[in-house]
């Protein structure tokens, strides 16, 4: 077999190739280091009796940039959100010195679906419970919660935007 330099060369355009393919247009050195590391793993584990070692690096480095896309999203999901999670949970208590006025309020529902306002207004300015939505709404209280994650990414989308 090559030298891993010489694998390198000539995969490099495959890495490549790859990442496009997955529309990784963030993080890409860190990706490509994700791909030269499959490569690796690929090259010391190949089983020449087993097929073709371009199909096996091809499998091996597009299944661990996979991996790695999954463990990142993970990671966003439970590190990011929450924070911003906790950020509305302190607007909405009482005791929170931020006062948000009725039409600032419903100003930030431009861009939602009517089922999205409905929660931000139930919940910021008749500071009723998501129990409480949904039995006012007559729909489930899973419905609600998803009303919720549906405003609160799009109103983090409009703040992000903003700023």
């Amino acid at each position: 077999m090559e030298s891993f330099d010489e694998l390198v060369v000539q995969y490099q355009p495959m890495i490549h190739k790859i990442m496009h393919s997955l529309h990784i247009y963030k993080n890409q050195q860190e990706f490509y280091q994700t791909g030269l590391i499959a490569l690796w793993e690929a090259a010391q584990s190949f089983d020449e009796r087993k097929g073709n070692f371009s199909n096996y690096a091809y499998t091996s480095i597009k299944g661990k940039m996979l991996s790695e896309m999954t463990r990142t999203n993970l990671y966003m999901e439970r590190n990011i959100v929450p924070q911003k999670e906790e950020f509305w949970d302190r607007i909405e208590g009482q005791e929170s010195p931020l006062f948000l006025e009725k039409e600032t309020i419903q100003s930030y529902c431009d861009g939602l679906t009517e089922r999205e306002a409905t929660w931000v207004i139930e919940s910021y300015i008749n500071e009723r419970s998501t129990k409480e939505i949904a039995e006012r709404q007559r729909v489930t209280l899973s419905a609600v919660k998803q009303w919720k994650l549906g405003a609160l990414r799009k109103l983090k989308e409009k703040v992000v935007k903003n700023h």
